[in-house]
């Protein structure tokens, strides 16, 4: 059972930084092109408090990947047409194709967060929707697709602390809206809501990672740690060979040796 309050030490991050995360970002490309090679897919979705560090977190992960292979889908409010079916229609549309990762910034787990907790869902919808939420991804492992689930927890002493950053950094104040204040006071219903989700839907076949947010750089390190060991364990990590047609085109054209 996770406890968020396990993961509000923010501790600094011990090394040379950009050194590792260089290295991570380096194993991450070999990670995606194991993907493309033998056709797998991946789902990373992250959750986590607003100024949490998610969208430096897809930063950092997505640097040295093919922009052909991998897809960012921020989720907001759905649209009327993704209001007009059920919760996770919006999902099952964005599921990324063979040999490709799908990332989504918030995810399906708003039915039991934001929409609980701000009455966007009525009772009987987000109770039901645990049930919902675990067969969805059941569906995604039968169907071979990986999925990483990540929550980044920071205090609401690190998220003032940003939100106060945001307003004071004339071109970062586009971040930060009402919402954030209003969510703010709901601290205590939103950990209540969190606690239920991860109790009923933290699964041995789709476990959560809990990061750490509180500071950004561990965290970030953190999470493309965790990552990157999860995707490598459902696709071949060793290289392809070269496919014989193409080294014979390449010895004539180019004088290639081996």
């Amino acid at each position: 059972m996770i406890e968020l309050t396990d993961y509000e030490h923010g501790r600094k991050f011990h090394g040379h930084y950009r050194n590792t995360l260089k290295e991570l970002q380096k194993h991450l490309a070999k990670v995606l092109a194991a993907h493309v090679v033998h056709g797998h897919r991946s789902v990373i979705m992250l959750e986590g408090w607003d100024c949490a560090g998610k969208g430096g977190i897809i930063q950092r992960l997505t640097a040295q990947w093919d922009q052909h292979h991998y897809e960012v889908w921020p989720v907001g409010a759905p649209t009327p047409e993704e209001a007009s079916h059920d919760f996770l229609w919006r999902f099952r549309e964005r599921l990324p194709a063979p040999g490709n990762i799908a990332i989504f910034d918030r995810s399906w787990y708003g039915r039991v967060l934001v929409e609980r907790v701000e009455g966007f869902a009525s009772d009987a919808e987000w109770r039901a929707a645990y049930d919902e939420i675990n067969a969805f991804e059941e569906g995604l492992t039968r169907d071979g697709i990986t999925l990483v689930k990540i929550f980044v927890h920071i205090t609401q002493k690190e998220q003032d602390k940003r939100l106060r950053a945001r307003l004071d950094d004339p071109w970062k104040r586009w971040k930060t809206t009402a919402e954030d204040y209003r969510n703010r006071a709901k601290r205590p219903a939103y950990l209540a809501a969190m606690a239920e989700m991860f109790l009923r839907t933290d699964r041995p076949q789709n476990p959560w990672i809990a990061i750490d947010g509180n500071d950004k750089k561990a965290a970030r390190i953190a999470a493309l740690e965790a990552i990157g060991e999860r995707l490598e364990q459902d696709v071949p990590m060793a290289p392809p060979p070269i496919d014989p047609e193409v080294l014979a085109l390449a010895k004539e054209a180019i004088g290639y040796r081996e």
